[in-house]
């Protein structure tokens, strides 16, 4: 496993950290391990833990962290002896607070500080003695919500998910509209609440397909942050498989309970969403158009091209050299012939994370097969496009086309 956020505690004997198959940076969630300072063998302190934790502190002989809990974030008091876990508070926003996680506490640990932010609300401070927080900051009050947004629960193969959808705060009665799908990167992370501001500030591809009649779906299927260490490792040996499952499960669910259409339906991501987007098109065609961003076309030749290479190895089980077929099934250019969807793919020009070999692989397997898709390639940019024209740019492409397949 991986470790985030090590701590010692107050009496220097004991270190307490977040544990399990972490991959992008920054993006924490696990459980809460323990292990003497002299050395020795870490100890799960919140096994089954129905979460994934992403803050930590010590107060004491205990243990204040913060956790992803579905759609909620929660402050979380342990008792690493015992190891129990007791809630103090929640809510379904998203939290972040400091570099050790989403709250800051006070020295006895009764009060804590934060952001919160939902896709509706603006961020503000709150603070205060738990379990009440309260804003109390007022800078943002007059940010009106852009959208309507809620979280969906289904249930497919025995496991539940969970996911949001946003949408046109007021959506014409008896239409159906077109739906993206939007798959978060990691592997391990979620979709968690950000507010969709007017402008080109918090979630503006958002902001704009929602404007022009589109609902955004947000999965977090096994694999994902917020249904405890099991669920996360889900994933592990078959990146594509019940994932993938799991998302066109949760299609389904949308379909059946708002005003979407089923059959004009556009899939998109970046990184893992990008190489899910690819599976996705090589293995359904039940999505019309797709945006492939920053994607893994071929896991084969990406294992020599990354600069990252390690973080594959606890969820493939073995390195490529030691366990090519594993690498060969999750690879969607093994099934380019089955690609009908028409596809956009950008990358960085210096991404080192996820190649543009790999986009140009896909490309070249598209344009192969008689698919319609166009590639881009972004000058001086990483895995994270940040050139602010270049943003403009991706996002206008975005939008371009899926309303020119989906509309």
């Amino acid at each position: 496993m991986q470790i985030s956020l090590p701590h010692v505690s107050p009496d220097g004997r004991t270190v307490a950290f977040v544990g399990g198959l972490m991959s992008d940076f920054g993006s924490v969630g696990g459980d809460v391990f323990t292990v003497p300072l002299a050395g020795g063998e870490p100890l799960d302190v919140t096994p089954n833990y129905p979460g994934s934790f992403n803050g930590l502190a010590w107060k004491g002989t205990q243990l204040l962290a913060s956790s992803l809990q579905g759609s909620e974030m929660a402050v979380v008091a342990l008792d690493p002896q015992a190891r129990t876990a007791r809630t103090l508070w929640s809510g379904a926003v998203t939290a972040t607070g400091s570099g050790d996680g989403r709250f800051v506490f006070s020295a006895d640990g009764s009060s804590a500080v934060s952001v919160h932010e939902t896709y509706e609300q603006a961020p503000r401070i709150v603070a205060g003695h738990l379990p009440k927080l309260a804003p109390i900051s007022r800078e943002n009050a007059d940010f009106a919500p852009q959208v309507a947004s809620r979280s969906l629960v289904w249930t497919n193969e025995g496991m539940r998910s969970q996911g949001w959808l946003i949408g046109p705060r007021n959506p014409r009665a008896g239409v159906k509209h077109p739906m993206i799908v939007l798959v978060h990167g990691g592997p391990a992370s979620a979709a968690t609440p950000r507010y969709v501001a007017p402008g080109n500030f918090g979630n503006p591809l958002v902001r704009e397909l929602t404007a022009r009649g589109f609902y955004v779906f947000q999965p977090n299927p096994r694999g994902s942050y917020g249904q405890g260490l099991a669920f996360t490792r889900a994933n592990r040996r078959d990146f594509g498989g019940g994932d993938w499952r799991d998302i066109l499960a949760g299609v389904d669910a949308v379909v059946q309970q708002a005003p979407v259409d089923g059959a004009r339906l556009g899939l998109m991501g970046h990184s893992y969403g990008g190489f899910m987007t690819m599976w996705g098109v090589t293995h359904s065609t039940r999505f019309k158009a797709a945006v492939a961003g920053a994607g893994i076309a071929n896991w084969i030749s990406y294992y020599g091209q990354n600069g990252i290479d390690q973080w594959m190895v606890p969820f493939f089980g073995a390195t490529m050299y030691d366990d090519p077929a594993v690498y060969r099934a999750a690879s969607p250019i093994e099934s380019i012939r089955n690609a009908k969807t028409p596809t956009l793919l950008y990358v960085g020009e210096r991404d080192v994370e996820t190649p543009a070999v790999q986009s140009m692989e896909f490309w070249h397997g598209l344009r192969a097969m008689g698919v319609p898709t166009t590639l881009v390639i972004y000058d001086g940019e990483g895995h994270a496009i940040r050139k602010p024209e270049h943003q403009l740019d991706q996002r206008r492409r975005t939008i371009e086309w899926f309303e020119k397949y989906l509309k």
